[in-house]
């Protein structure tokens, strides 16, 4: 049967139609709702893989591993990368659903927030979760035992004197380094006179 040039464009048209709609079905009949949304892991076994993965790490980062003065270096950057990599099957497991993940996710997020709740609430779990400030000077000394502990050479140190403006230590009446790695200076009062005065005249 021979069809009219008019009559052919509508049917080419028609036949285009249907095949854009077979392939969205074709798309969508592939997707398995039931694996995205439907969890397939039990609930309590999420909760318990992601708290113990969490406090654990929280335990060897807080425990084994020591405060460091100033910014992250490259080994901080592997040992990051390496634990994530590391932990991610520990508490994930094999889960495919999206409800799965956000149970791990609200998991983790419960934990830091609990943490923090209880530093915030409890001087003890303060000292616990974020060590007290250790002293690294006095009086223009340097208290090599503490950084020792801290891993923190006579170059390390320095360094961030410097960073803050002060290039003897004998100036220095105290440094601490605090919680989070990083180092304050109490400068001598002389000093601190000296420089008031130079900011007024």
């Amino acid at each position: 049967m021979l069809l009219h040039l008019s009559e052919w464009g509508v049917w080419e048209s028609k036949t285009g139609n249907l095949a854009l709609i077979a392939l969205k079905r074709s798309i969508f009949m592939n997707i398995d709702l039931k694996t995205i949304f439907l969890p397939d892991t039990p609930l309590i076994e999420i909760i318990l893989r992601g708290s113990v993965m969490y406090l654990s790490l929280f335990i060897l980062l807080r425990i084994i591993l020591k405060r460091q003065s100033g910014t992250l270096g490259m080994t901080d950057l592997l040992l990051i990368t390496l634990l994530a990599d590391a932990s991610q099957n520990g508490m994930a497991g094999d889960y495919k659903s999206l409800p799965d993940g956000v149970a791990l996710v609200a998991t983790i997020i419960f934990w830091n927030y609990a943490l923090d709740w209880l530093s915030f609430k409890s001087s003890y779990f303060q000292r616990l979760i974020e060590p007290l400030p250790l002293p690294l000077i006095k009086n223009g000394r340097l208290l090599r035992t503490n950084m020792r502990k801290e891993l923190i050479t006579d170059n390390d140190l320095i360094e961030q004197l410097r960073e803050q403006g002060i290039s003897d230590i004998s100036r220095v009446k105290e440094a601490y380094i605090e919680s989070d790695g990083k180092i304050s200076v109490i400068e001598n009062e002389e000093e601190r006179h000296q420089k008031t005065e130079k900011k007024n005249s």
